[in-house]
């Protein structure tokens, strides 16, 4: 199905092992409920690595990319909990993006997610998404078991703000320009294929974009949606 708004934060990471048990916990019980009791959040999910770089995707899903570069977020990230302080020590490569929803459709919510970082030159950038819209995420969403396809730009501006969570962390962001996100509920064989396939670096390089291409495949642990609920 399509997301839930028109701004996202993607985040990609690996956890230390020691800090593994602690994030598990504070990620579940005060930081997903903290970030969509934030105005304007509408829901967060958390995915865990198949076949990654990175073992974690979190995507948090935001009524307007203003709300993630509004007062309510940028507060909350500038004042984190004593529990968020413990968790993110353990923080390992990091990449993350505060996005426009450029794109977003699909019948259905999959349990299945691949995602494509990728960049793409300023100057393509309106023939590339012409291009994705045109065909590609069409083919896509016609293939079975796909749930949805949605396609995420960076505001660069938003996303190289340093916060004190950040800092917390000890480890700088990557920024990834560019995030395609395909959603499956099939077999995981079946769709990793039919990611490696259809998301392969060649499809997109014919199309504007430019590597490197980064892939994961991931499966979906934990769904939080909106709540009154906040930390501190």
């Amino acid at each position: 199905m399509s997301l839930a708004g028109e701004g996202a934060v993607a985040i990609w990471h690996d956890i230390a092992p020691e800090g593994r048990e602690v994030f598990y916990a504070w990620h579940g019980q005060e930081h997903m409920p903290e970030r969509v009791g934030i105005p304007g959040f509408l829901r967060g999910r958390r995915y865990v690595a198949i076949e990654a770089d990175l073992e974690f995707f979190n995507l948090y899903e935001a009524l307007s990319v203003e709300v993630l570069k509004g007062q309510d977020y940028t507060a909350r990230v500038n004042a984190p909990t004593p529990w968020t302080l413990a968790a993110v020590k353990h923080f390992r490569s990091v990449a993350r993006s505060i996005c426009r929803v450029a794109h977003s459709a699909g019948p259905a919510q999959g349990g299945l997610m691949a995602t494509l970082r990728y960049d793409v030159p300023e100057a393509r950038t309106a023939e590339h998404k012409a291009a994705l819209l045109r065909q590609f995420v069409p083919d896509l969403l016609a293939r079975a078991g796909v749930a949805g396809v949605h396609v995420l730009t960076a505001d660069a501006e938003a996303s190289g703000v340093a916060t004190a969570e950040q800092k917390a962390r000890g480890v700088a962001n990557a920024v990834p320009r560019w995030v395609l996100l395909l959603e499956g509920w099939g077999d995981e064989a079946e769709f990793a294929n039919l990611a490696k396939v259809e998301l392969a670096g060649e499809k997109l390089t014919a199309l504007g974009g430019e590597g490197p291409f980064d892939l994961g495949l991931y499966r979906h642990q934990i769904t939080r949606t909106k709540t009154a609920w906040s930390a501190g």
